[in-house]
């Protein structure tokens, strides 16, 4: 009884102990929880503080972005230049998204209408009347020259932008005049904004004139005070008035260096329009706007020219004072008030990346034609320049560059007729391409020497190299676009989170809290972003300097290889950039103001971009014999150029921060140091494989010579001259190499082919020459000055000449 008694007080013990345990051990955790709750309540209020401080640092240091910047933001598109930002492109994606071509009726113009025209024109003429003959100006506005854009349900051709391109890479090949005179309408001219934007009164009324030629258009948009800021706009202004009952603006306006100007029948006109008085009511706003002038239009003047070097397009200025001009004659009417900006960047995108490059392409195709044949016909020290190193490094340089010109041409004509409008890859093209244009026709001159500095019919290269540094200068100036605007643009419109980032610090003041839970949001992406790149730049530049190093010299002979490899290369070098361009957010607002390191990176992306290019051109073109060798010889002095561009920029990385930066950059970059960049110049068997095949019969040179201009057989025309003369000139020289080693002479049929080629060798190789260059000079009886000087002198002495020995 007791042991029981015992046995129930203790099992009452042992539950109440297990209660009163249960009690704490519920306390304990009650208090855990308000304590962790307290303390998380803590963190994120500090974490708050942290985030808005760092936003109002941000802030601080950011310049506020007008309203003009806000919208240039917005416009345009972006895609594969994000791919390159985001350190991860795919060439799969290029290849599968991206196929340039030309329909049959594209391939027919380009066969016979331009083949028509370019037979119509003398470019030595052109250059030194500095006009081209009415029959044919009137074939080209007959034949739609001017509307190749307009859709056809307004009697324009309706033609692809890569036909456009086409059309104006083949004209270039015989007259770079006449390249420009087409490029404008079909880009710079307001006929294609017409169609997508024009009232319907515009349509009817423009495109018709427009599309058959009775109206030829220019676009009024650089001032002696705006040249590669053109939307700065100054001293082209207008104010909204109201007179007579009618809505209008009174604009004052400067424009120079207009294309077509002196010869347009209407010309899109960049205004800056303030409604001071609030006439607009809502319908339209202030800021960029295009009118539609014709030639009469009371109080505008045109017809004065400028004289661009040695170029004979027509260029010149458009004024006006106090101009009345009708809302009906506002592009798209009132209500496209203002929305000039968004207008501007289409006909920029197809000016800087479509025609100039077009012109550029078409260099290169020329040069390889015929200084390519030149320097195989040319002899010196009895032996074909051609076999001479200096000229082999030059011609594969040409090669190489025109290729990539090429390359991106067509990479470039199928993403805007894609529907796209890409600011920095249309940038990264004008600079790019017009860049390795000059370099091409410079080397030409090099090669072609005498023959090339004497101008007249004979010569083939002088007017464009004479010309060339005119699209150096238009569409904003390169040394502009390369040191401001390519990354200039590119960070804030191509990085995947820098403008949504950029956009919160631009918010007002009463909507501070979203905006900091917007850029905090923003700016974790941007440093998870930066590790993530750092990661792929240090494990590919790793792998990559490896595969480099240990690549046989042959490997680019297997076309699968050639393009593995060198995607691997470029997906390295993209991780790169990309980590570079991360680390340039340690500037701020600076960053706009460090043009050097800004200039680099346009470097770097440029020959990012080309090589995807180049390797996305190979993808459609494998099967020509050759291209391997010219595309592995592009691909390796892109390479070289994007690193040495990012080393430099390693180098020199500026700011408060720039040593950290510099370390973090040659750290992920560089991981190995001089190990880790690996990338050289073409190796000399390459250059001259490469040469041999440009300046000797080949599929590769086919390649270049089929989108060059040639004239019918028997008319005089130096480039179709030389390169039909090639494969004679070829044969020749082959069976004189043949006759020294086996020391015999020529066969009668050996010896016909022999004689044949010197005769042409002959005919090639000359220059021309005039009895006189001026029209004074070819007045009867003219005695040039200093001739008429040697005579007087000659009079006052008693021996008259030499051999006069009676005076002796």
């Amino acid at each position: 009884m007791i042991a029981q008694h015992v046995l129930k007080n203790n099992a009452t013990a042992k539950a109440g102990l297990r209660a009163n345990r249960a009690f704490l051990a519920t306390a304990g955790s009650s208090n855990h929880s308000v304590f962790h709750n307290q303390q998380r309540r803590t963190i994120l209020g500090i974490s708050k503080a942290l985030d808005s401080r760092l936003y109002r640092m941000a802030k601080g240091v950011m310049p506020t972005i007008s309203k003009t910047e806000q919208i240039a933001l917005g416009c345009g598109s972006i895609g594969f230049d994000r791919d390159i930002f985001a350190g991860d492109p795919s060439l799969k994606k290029l290849v599968d998204k991206y196929a340039p071509k030309l329909s049959a009726e594209e391939q027919s113009f380009l066969d016979n209408e331009v083949n028509q025209l370019c037979a119509l024109i003398n470019d030595h003429d052109v250059s030194m009347q500095k006009d081209f003959t009415k029959e044919a100006w009137d074939f080209m506005r007959n034949e739609g020259f001017f509307a190749l854009k307009i859709p056809k349900e307004w009697g324009g051709k309706g033609f692809s932008t890569h036909a456009v391109s086409q059309v104006l890479s083949k004209v270039s090949t015989h007259c770079v005049d006449a390249n420009a005179t087409v490029a404008v309408p079909n880009s710079l001219g307001p006929g294609e904004l017409l169609a997508r934007y024009g009232t319907d009164q515009q349509k009817e009324y423009f495109l018709p004139r427009l599309a058959d030629g009775t109206l030829i258009p220019c676009f009024g948009l650089t001032g002696p005070h705006s040249g590669s800021d053109a939307t700065s706009l100054i001293q082209s202004d207008c104010i909204v008035e109201e007179r007579n009952g009618e809505l209008g603006v009174v604009a004052n306006f400067k424009k120079r260096y207009i294309t077509l100007a002196p010869v347009a029948g209407v010309v899109g006109l960049g205004l800056n329009l303030a409604d001071p008085n609030g006439l607009l009511k809502g319908n339209g706003e202030a800021g960029f706007t295009v009118a539609l002038l014709e030639r009469d239009h009371p109080g505008l003047r045109m017809g004065r020219r400028h004289m661009p070097l040695n170029a004979a397009f027509m260029n010149g200025t458009v004024e006006g004072e106090d101009v009345w001009i009708p809302m009906s004659n506002i592009l798209g009417g009132q209500e496209r008030c203002g929305f000039g900006w968004h207008m501007f960047v289409e006909c920029l995108a197809e000016g800087r990346g479509v025609s100039l490059p077009a012109g550029a392409a078409g260099a290169g195709r020329g040069v390889v034609g015929a200084v390519g044949a030149y320097s195989r016909i040319r002899k010196q020290f009895r032996v074909p320049i051609a076999e001479f190193g200096g000229i082999q490094e030059a011609m594969s340089l040409i090669g190489s560059d025109a290729l990539i010109n090429i390359a991106g041409t067509d990479l470039m004509n199928a993403i805007i007729d894609n529907h796209e409008a890409p600011m920095v890859i249309s940038s990264i093209m004008k600079q790019n391409c017009t860049e390795r244009g000059r370099r091409i026709v410079e080397r030409g001159m090099d090669i072609a020497a005498g023959s090339a500095i004497c101008r007249g019919d004979m010569n083939y290269i002088g007017n464009s190299y004479m010309n060339m540094p005119i699209g150096i200068t238009v569409e904003g100036a390169n040394i502009m676009t390369r040191s401001f605007q390519i990354i200039g643009q590119g960070l804030t419109r191509c990085h995947p989170h820098m403008l949504d980032l950029i956009l919160a610090l631009q918010m007002p003041p009463e909507k501070e809290e979203e905006a900091v839970k917007i850029f905090r949001n923003q700016f974790y992406k941007v440093v998870h972003h930066g590790l993530s790149n750092f990661g792929r730049s240090l494990t590919r530049g790793v792998t990559s300097s490896f595969t480099t190093a240990t690549r046989s010299k042959n490997a680019y002979k297997d076309g699968d290889k050639l393009l593995k490899y060198h995607e691997d290369q470029l997906k390295r070098l993209s991780a790169n950039f990309a980590l570079t361009a991360d680390l340039c957010f340690t500037l701020g607002g600076r960053l706009k103001f460090e043009e050097l390191l800004m200039g680099r990176l346009s470097d770097a992306l440029g020959a990012v971009f080309l090589g995807y290019a180049t390797l996305h051109h190979y993808s459609r073109h494998r099967g020509i014999e050759g291209l391997e060798a010219l595309t592995e010889h592009a691909m390796l002095r892109l390479e070289k150029e994007a690193q040495d561009a990012l080393k430099e920029a390693s180098d020199n990385f500026p700011g408060m921060l720039g040593p950290l930066a510099s370390t973090v950059m040659k750290l992920g970059c560089f991981p190995m140091g001089s190990l880790s960049r690996p990338y050289k110049i073409p190796p000399d068997q390459i250059t001259k494989d490469v040469s041999r095949m440009l300046t000797t019969p080949s599929a590769l040179r086919d390649f270049f010579t089929d989108g060059v201009y040639t004239s019918k057989e028997g008319e005089m025309h130096q480039i179709s001259d030389l390169i039909r003369a090639l494969p004679s000139c070829v044969e020749a020289d082959r069976i004189q190499s043949s006759l020294r080693r086996q020391k015999r002479q020529p066969t009668a049929e050996e010896a016909d082919i022999i004689a044949k080629a010197d005769a042409l060798r002959d005919v090639l190789i000359q220059v021309n020459v005039f009895d006189h260059l001026t029209d004074a000079e070819g007045q009867e009886g003219y005695v040039r000055p200093a001739l008429a000087g040697t005579m007087e002198r000659m009079e006052e002495l008693e021996r008259k000449s030499f051999g006069d020995l009676k005076s002796a």
